[in-house]
């Protein structure tokens, strides 16, 4: 602020100020809202929409049924392998029992007709064929299972094979979707980015200024943070195609805005040092100056005590003496600060260089 502005026209300042950043605020997030409402225009693609479920369907049912099928069979073979556990032990300790009681026991001269012998060796058959029977009912249900397997493994490759062509599928059409809902979003934020730019370029200093800043200070958050994010990637080369494209144009618009205030600023200094200082505004010049800066040209002020009445980059006067009671005082002060006559009656009366 200036040395000229009132106490309470900052406070005023600060207050629109605030002002503005609350109307930023609501209209962000307003914007924010439309924004993630947009994607609610398109439907979400999932894999089903792009699967012909007239063959899926039956594929995914007969593998849930193989699926079953070779659970059950595996719980059935579980419980063979058991059993024939089982049934090997009872066919060892059987042989084992025989071998011994033969060798322990008085065989008589005719011992194939002996009773005991031969229900001991019906006892041991008996045991022997059940234990077959249970290896053949084994290899059966293995067999089952190796068909089931076969099967199954079939249709998972045939159903496999038919998602990875329906991946790509809704790859595609989850990209072109994003593009959608990227050029809507951008239909959105563009138009307020453009009107904001021209808002600061041609309003920012109007009497309505504090909305003209919350509008900018939106129209900007919703292009870079609502807008940006979903740009495409592809890889990078989106983003950093779209980020050199914008650096160039700002930097071009920044060279050239820097050109035109470097000649305007020369035309200015050709001038009459009268008519530089009838160009500029009071209290601009004053907070210029409260910054050692020089209110005509820009550059910094060599400020040496009660010295420096003239800028030495651009000639401009800077102090002067009061017509009246010749005190020394800032040349672009209204009024004398020591007897209150107008400052404007001593605009030729300077200080000798």
């Amino acid at each position: 602020m200036g040395r000229g502005v009132r106490l309470s026209e900052k406070w005023f300042q600060r207050g629109l100020w605030i002002i503005a950043l609350i109307f930023a605020g609501f209209l962000t997030g307003l914007g924010g809202l439309i924004v993630n409402d947009l994607p609610r225009i398109e439907r979400t693609w999932v894999i089903d929409d792009v699967l012909d479920m007239r063959i899926i369907l039956p594929l995914r049912t007969r593998l849930a049924v193989l699926e079953k099928a070779r659970l059950s069979s595996q719980d059935e073979l579980d419980k063979q392998r058991l059993l024939l556990e089982a049934a090997q032990r009872d066919s060892a300790l059987a042989r084992e029992s025989f071998r011994t009681w033969v060798a322990t026991r008085r065989a008589t001269t005719r011992a194939l007709e002996d009773p005991e012998v031969i229900k001991r060796s019906h006892t041991l058959d008996e045991l022997v064929l059940r234990e077959r029977t249970l290896q053949r009912r084994i290899e059966g249900i293995d067999q089952q299972v190796l068909v089931v397997k076969q099967e199954r493994t079939s249709l998972a490759t045939r159903l496999r094979d038919l998602e990875s062509t329906a991946h790509q599928q809704l790859t595609t059409l989850q990209r072109q979707q994003e593009l959608r809902i990227f050029a809507a979003r951008l239909a959105f934020s563009l138009p307020l980015l453009l009107l904001a730019g021209w808002l600061f370029l041609k309003k920012r200093t109007s009497v309505y200024w504090p909305f003209v800043w919350g509008f900018c200070f939106f129209a900007l958050f919703t292009f870079f943070v609502e807008l940006v994010p979903y740009l495409p990637s592809y890889g990078g080369y989106v983003r950093y195609g779209v980020g050199i494209v914008m650096t160039f144009f700002i930097g071009h618009y920044a060279t050239r805005a820097l050109s035109r205030y470097l000649e305007q600023q020369r035309v200015a200094e050709q001038q009459s040092e009268l008519l530089r200082r009838a160009l500029l505004d009071d209290e601009l010049a004053q907070a210029r100056m409260a910054k050692s800066v020089c209110p005509g040209c820009e550059r910094p002020l060599r400020v040496e005590g009660d010295k420096t009445n003239f800028c030495a980059h651009c000639g401009i006067c800077l102090f002067n003496v009061c017509t009246k009671c010749t005190t020394r005082k800032n040349a672009f002060d209204r009024f004398c600060p020591t007897c209150g006559v107008t400052g404007k009656e001593d605009a030729l009366n300077k200080i000798p260089a």
